[in-house]
């Protein structure tokens, strides 16, 4: 199978995407990110843009990179003028990279109408710009914009240009389905045809995800013929963003024995996730390879057939991709599930036993009430060691108060909360200021815990989710909070139900605290 050259763009075209806005300390990372899962060329940003991207090309400079090449972006030479006094390839040979790609336009209709330059002018363009970035010893990428748009419209003027780049010494020819809106038919056909007319160049495909077909027409320019593929992490990008390289390059090398530098798969739920951490995106649960309902099984009959055969609700093992596999318990689990979940608790249950039945009707009556345990499995423990009679309370709730004020007199503390719990004998009160009530509650319960437990110094909450369960009630609705905690080593989730959401938020806080604090 061929090997494959990857090139991430999420610095560049992904810094595109709409709420997207990386620092030059953000975009460092990601590219450090990007080297250590073995990515080949980082398209790393236009040196023309903008100051940013410049200051980010001379920090580059001096990290050292394993892997991974770096690629500044541009465009032709404007047609007014000469490739001496074009800013902007001046700027692509300033930011210093072994590599630059430049882009131009492969449909007529484009440089007739967009550009308003004429046909021979186009292709002047495109030789000038090349030739003078090969003359500085660059390798080169040549983006065709609108070629597959261009191919349909006029095919010989988009080989044309083609033929124009491979002649003026580019050495890469990438075909952009820059508007999105192409098939896996279409692109097939007019790689092939490239192909076909080029034999021996270096055929890249660049797709957008505008009718959601950028990773399959990605795999389709592969068998037609494509060497190189562009993308992003997770799909970033302008409008509906790229091809998704989270999604892609495990396809290409799980489902088409493609090779490819990156020789270690398992970084890439990783990988994948420290860019959006970075890129503060959070990836959809039910993202291909990397979400975190990727390898989550709800069905009982789902269940039931995975724990008697290994894979047998999966196309892959997610330790491939360096994902886990996850048994949701809900009230379609089942008791296999359930008994998956809590045998690590008593190794004398099974499926028949009355200790298992008391935890599926607690299960259902708390369900009943609004609780949701998928996503709150550290709920879930605690529940079934409750039942079984296995969890001793590590402290007791006497009372709280919260206050809350508007406005806020300095702009932040804007409520108050006095808590009183007792651990054993002793009581202890605390009261502590916050942003906002849950806030302020949780601040009151570590000072006044840690009286007794310094180890709450290592937990932190990560997120605070609320969901509103009967919208028809209002303001009196039943509200779901949800709360991650860690403590630098493990991460947990846990759950309250209430129509008061500062005791809905007391729920999971408590059993936040209660979780960690098992032995």
């Amino acid at each position: 199978m061929p090997q494959i050259t990857i090139v991430d763009s999420t610095l560049r075209d992904g810094a595109q995407g709409e709420l997207l806005s990386f620092s030059v300390q953000d975009k460092l990372n990601i590219a450090l990110a990007l080297d250590d899962f073995g990515i080949d060329c980082i398209e790393a940003g236009t040196p023309a843009s903008n100051p940013k991207d410049m200051e980010f090309f001379r920090k580059l400079a001096s990290v050292p990179l394993k892997n991974a090449r770096p690629c500044a972006f541009g465009t032709t030479r404007r047609k007014e003028h000469t490739v001496a006094e074009d800013e902007g390839l001046g700027l692509l040979l300033e930011a210093n990279t072994p590599i630059v790609s430049i882009v131009g336009k492969a449909s007529l209709r484009q440089v007739t109408e967009v550009i308003k330059a004429t046909q021979e002018e186009n292709t002047a363009m495109i030789a000038d710009s090349i030739s003078f970035l090969k003359e500085k010893g660059k390798q080169v990428f040549f983006d065709a914009e609108h070629f597959f748009d261009g191919f349909q419209e006029a095919p010989d003027f988009a080989m044309d240009t083609l033929r124009t780049a491979l002649e003026s010494g580019a050495d890469v020819l990438c075909l952009c389905d820059t508007n999105g809106g192409r098939t896996p038919t279409e692109i097939y056909r007019a790689v092939k045809a490239v192909r076909q007319v080029f034999p021996k160049a270096a055929i890249g495909i660049h797709c957008h995800n505008d009718c959601g077909c950028a990773v399959a027409n990605s795999m389709v320019a592969v068998e037609a013929g494509a060497t190189q593929v562009q993308g992003t992490f997770s799909g970033y990008g302008e409008r509906c963003g790229n091809a998704d390289l989270s999604v892609l390059i495990p396809n290409l090398i799980l489902k088409k024995g493609c090779r490819c530098n990156v020789t270690h798969l398992e970084k890439l739920c990783d990988t994948a996730h420290r860019v959006a951490e970075i890129s503060n995106v959070a990836i959809p649960g039910g993202k291909p390879y990397v979400g975190h309902s990727a390898f989550a099984h709800k069905g009982g009959m789902h269940i039931d057939g995975m724990l008697k055969m290994d894979g047998a609700f999966e196309h892959i093992s997610p330790d491939v991709v360096g994902n886990h596999r996850r048994y949701l318990l809900s009230e379609v689990s089942g008791r296999s599930t359930l008994l998956e979940k809590v045998k690590h608790l008593s190794p004398k249950l099974t499926k028949e036993s009355t200790e298992l039945s008391r935890i599926v009707e607690k299960l259902k009556e708390m369900e009943f009430l609004g609780y949701q345990f998928e996503a709150a499995e550290a709920s879930l423990e605690l529940l079934a060691r409750r039942v079984l009679g296995l969890h001793r309370p590590h402290f007791e709730l006497v009372q709280y108060k919260t206050i809350g004020e508007y406005p806020a007199p300095n702009n932040k503390d804007q409520a108050s909360a006095m808590i009183e719990v007792k651990v054993g004998s002793s009581v202890e009160v605390s009261a502590a200021l916050g942003n906002g009530p849950v806030n302020a509650l949780d601040q009151a319960l570590r000072k006044a815990l840690k009286v007794f437990y310094p180890q709450l110094d290592k937990v932190h909450l990560t997120d605070y989710k609320v969901r509103v369960l009967d919208t028809e009630s209002a303001t009196a609705a039943k509200v779901r909070v949800l709360i991650d905690s860690g403590d630098g080593s493990r991460v947990w989730t846990t759950v309250g139900v209430s129509t008061d959401i500062i005791e809905a938020s007391w729920l999971a806080l408590a059993d936040s605290i209660e979780y960690q604090l098992i032995e």
